[in-house]
Order: C-alpha cells, then structure tokens, then sequence
C-alpha cells in the first residue's frame, strides 16, 4: 500500500493484513467465528436490507475482507437474535482507526449527544422537535453515546448516525471520500444559528470548490473546504479559536468589551450577578463551546493561521482574522445593551422572571421556549444574528457578515427597545411622557 500504517490512523496489523478472524477471537475468545459470515449474513441480508449490502461490497470494508462479523460480532445468526448484534460506537471503529476515534473524542463533536442532554430545556420538548430525523437529535446524534443509549436508539427505529463515525462516513460504504466533500457537512450545518455551509458555499472558497466538482476549474486549483480549515491533515477533532458561541475567557482588556462579555456570560448563566463563576461555567466548559483560556485560544488561532497562510499572505490572514474578531466586538456591546434593557424589565417587575432563570437576567440556555415576545427576540439576537454576522466574517461570506447578522443585531435592538418602552408605558399608563424639549 502507499499509505503508512501512521498515515492511515490504524492501529493494528491485522486491519491491514486481512487476519480478522484471528483478531476477532481475540477481542472476544467466547464467540470463535466459524463457518463462511460474510456469505451468510449477505444471503439474508440481500432480502432483509439489499442497500446496506451493496453499500458494503463497494467499500474499503469489502476490499479488504473486513466482515459483518469483524465490528457486529457473531451473536446475530437469524432474525430473532437481531438485538444480540454489538453495539457500534467510536470505540469500537477505534479498535482499526485508534488514531481518528482519539481525535474525535477529544473534539466537540462528539459532545454534541451530551451537550443536547444537558441543554435546559431539552426536556421539556415535544418529541417531534427532538427525536429521530426531523429533530435536534438528527444532528446532534453525531455526538459519542454509551452503548445502553446506542441500543435504545436502535429500538426506536433510528436509522443513521447512532455509530457518530457513520453521520459523515455513511453507512456501509463508509467513504473517506464522501467525508472529505462539503456536502458531507451540509447536513447539520445550515439554517438559523448553523449556516456555516450557505456561507461557505457563497464565499470565494465555496464558489471556486463547487466549479471544480463542476469541472470547470481544474482539480489543480486552490480552493478550500470545510475539512481544510476545520480538519487540518484529517484531525477529526474540529475544534475552533472562539468556540461556537464566541465567548471566551479572560475577558478582553478593552473595559467596554469586557463588561458586554462579562453580561453575556451573566446572561449564559455561566456568571453570577457579581461576576463569579456558577456550576454552569464547568457544564459549558466540559462541552467544549467555549475557550476558557487564553493558551487554548491561541493554540487555535496559531492553527488557523497556518493553514490560511498556505494561500494567503500572512499578514492578509491576520487583518481578516482581527476583523473577526472585531465584528465580535460589535455585536456583543450591542447585545449586552439588548441584555441591560430586558434585565431592567424583570428588575422592574414589568417582566416576571420565569422560575427556571436562576439570576435576575434574561437566560439564553433556557430560551428555546421564550416567555415573551421581547425575550425571543433577545434570544433571536444573540443565538442567529450575532452568530451570523462573526461567522459570516470568518467564513468570507459579505452578505451573511453585514446584512444577515450585523444589519438585523442593529435593527434588532431598536425593535427591543421600542418593545420595552410599550411595555413600561402599559405597566404605568398614569405616567405621561414629557413634552420634548426644543432643539
């Protein structure tokens, strides 16, 4: 092969050398794997699940003679033993490819099953806006799972991605060229508060990528995907400088800056009214969203740097990346202001405070049902147009960056202050306003 061992992200020889059965006994010395598998689950398999057959027989698995038997085990042999068939989770991918199951566990990915558990309000949801395909968990199933919550999922009829491998490298053709495309990344990341993939698809690098898969351009041409800047040399952890949400610690040094960060951390429920940490700052910080150090931002930045340096001039790539960070500044001074109003409206009592908000500020974690309409578009603020408008910058994306996010922050906030002067003047009509003076 041209491939090294090391290059390849396996870990053990057999993976490479075709001795499954050996190692198969190996990892489980009770179920010694006899007779023709792979013939006899095909012979079934043809009838019960044809696509999932021939998915397999055009795959580096079938190449290689890596059978059924070799990630399901052998405890399945009919269809009334189908839920004795092993539960499939990164671990299980990492007896072959160590190198990628360790980098993903490592990455934010595969906290998106927990992070989704542990959101709030994740309980309180409909089953139709959470579950199966058509809801959070269509996405969010990328995350690692324990094999108990694998099962249950499989029992409910799940059809994909309870695997976290197979979300990208789809099921059983597993395709390291299917999860190298955009595409792959389409799936989750579009619309509201994800629209990673419109961005970058209307970017320069989208458009140049989209005319090579066109053969327009020649596949020589320089034009980069999502796994070039977010998966750096295959790295299956994907983690980012800012983190998803875009706060990070310490605070800026800029005092204005720092106290809109310092709100918006309030508003998070990650800070107390007088600044300290809460129990949420670790929930948040073991979900990997945030940088909670200055080390860990930098360590993801210098990345950043040196893989946009590949086709850009090191100081092009450091003035688009500061005005990234810049367009950070600018929406979290006007949120924190959208923040201060609503904050006021509960402090006032013209807004009751929902029993779960722990803090006498809005709450974002638990906003997935908002009380009102002023909280909504507080929320709508923070988690679509403060999204867009810094990610539509660090993804070159000019109409996402100044009219999707920057543009509707602006006009956001005027609505929510008009919003809450209506308010007040309902909660006191006895208060008239003041005749305004002459200019």
């Amino acid at each position: 092969m041209a491939l090294t061992l090391k290059e390849m992200g396996f870990k053990n020889l057999y993976c490479l050398r075709g001795g499954y059965r050996e190692w198969v006994k190996a990892q489980w010395p009770v179920e010694a794997v006899g007779g023709n598998v792979k013939q006899e689950c095909i012979t079934c398999h043809n009838d019960v699940t044809p696509g999932i057959v021939a998915d397999w027989k055009v795959s580096k698995h079938a190449q290689h003679e890596v059978t059924c038997a070799v990630c399901h085990g052998d405890r399945h042999a009919s269809s009334e033993d189908a839920s004795k068939v092993l539960p499939i989770n990164p671990d299980r991918c990492g007896m072959c490819h160590q190198i990628k199951a360790d980098q993903f566990k490592k990455g934010k990915h595969s906290l998106a099953w927990g992070t989704l558990k542990a959101m709030p309000t994740a309980h309180w949801q409909t089953l139709a806006k959470m579950e199966g395909v058509r809801g959070c968990e269509s996405c969010h199933r990328l995350g690692y799972k324990t094999e108990a919550e694998i099962v249950a999922l499989k029992q409910s009829g799940a059809g994909f991605g309870y695997v976290s491998c197979d979300v990208c490298h789809t099921r059983h053709t597993f395709s390291k060229k299917e999860a190298q495309q955009p595409q792959a990344c389409q799936t989750c990341h579009m619309g509201f508060d994800h629209p990673q993939y419109e961005m970058w698809s209307a970017s320069k690098h989208g458009v140049r990528y989209l005319l090579k898969q066109n053969g327009i351009l020649p596949e020589s041409a320089t034009a980069p995907t999502c796994q070039t800047c977010h998966m750096q040399e295959g790295n299956h952890a994907v983690r980012t400088a800012w983190g998803f949400l875009a706060v990070r610690l310490p605070l800026p040094l800029d005092p204005k800056w720092a106290e809109a960060r310092k709100m918006i951390l309030q508003a998070l429920g990650v800070l107390d009214p007088n600044g300290k940490p809460t129990a949420r700052l670790d929930l948040v910080g073991k979900a990997d969203i945030v940088r909670l150090t200055q080390e860990d931002w930098l360590n993801e930045r210098i990345k950043m740097v040196t893989t946009c340096n590949a086709c850009h001039s090191a100081n092009f790539v450091l003035s688009e990346l500061d005005k990234g960070d810049q367009m950070i500044k600018r929406t979290d001074i006007v949120l924190a202001e959208g923040i201060r109003v609503v904050a006021g409206l509960y402090k006032d009592g013209i807004l009751k405070k929902p029993a779960s908000y722990a803090h006498p500020f809005p709450d974002f974690l638990s906003f997935h049902d908002a009380p009102t309409t002023i909280d909504l578009k507080l929320w709508r603020m923070f988690m679509e147009y403060r999204m867009r408008a810094f990610q539509g910058v660090f993804h070159a994306s000019p109409v996402y960056a100044q009219w999707y996010g920057w543009g509707e922050m602006q006009q956001s906030l005027t609505e929510l202050k008009e919003m809450a002067a209506e308010l007040r003047r309902r909660a006191h009509p006895e208060k008239k306003a003041l005749p305004r003076k002459p200019k």
